[in-house]
């Protein structure tokens, strides 16, 4: 059970990673876009599409790594049975109508628990770049003001 509980650790750590790398590019590509004049609203919300668009592929990706371990280790038959699992689980839907075996099941409760945490990461990143848009939009307009 201590080796399982591991494997689901590093899982998560290898999440904490591809997480961190993902929103840092996000970060980077940002700083480009605010050097330019203030936001309209129209690339204001383009911004905020494609930093939902960027975090979702980030989700899938994590989804996709938890997914080829229980594929690999027979944790579930196939890989698309595998990633639909998965998917359910990091969103902590929780259908319940695939289980993994019982010598896995502490590894979903991790997953649940490593999507949980970085949804909360999207989602305060989320609400930082929401934030500084309107804030970037507010200190365009009294300057602008006569």
């Amino acid at each position: 059970m201590l080796a399982k509980l591991l494997v689901a650790l590093l899982l998560m750590a290898l999440c904490v990673v591809i997480h961190a790398v993902g929103l840092t590019a996000a970060v980077h590509r940002l700083r480009r876009v605010a050097t330019s004049l203030p936001l309209s609203f129209q690339r204001s919300v383009g911004v905020l599409i494609t930093i939902a668009a960027w975090a979702i592929l980030l989700h899938l990706l994590q989804i996709a790594v938890w997914a080829l371990f229980y594929a690999l280790h027979h944790g579930m038959p196939d890989l698309p049975t595998a990633l639909y699992f998965s998917a359910v689980t990091y969103t902590t839907t929780g259908y319940g109508d695939l289980v993994l075996p019982p010598e896995w099941r502490l590894v979903g409760g991790v997953e649940a628990l490593t999507g949980i945490l970085m949804c909360g990461l999207s989602t305060g990143f989320f609400f930082a770049v929401l934030s500084k848009t309107f804030e970037s939009a507010s200190t365009a307009d009294r300057e602008t003001r006569p």
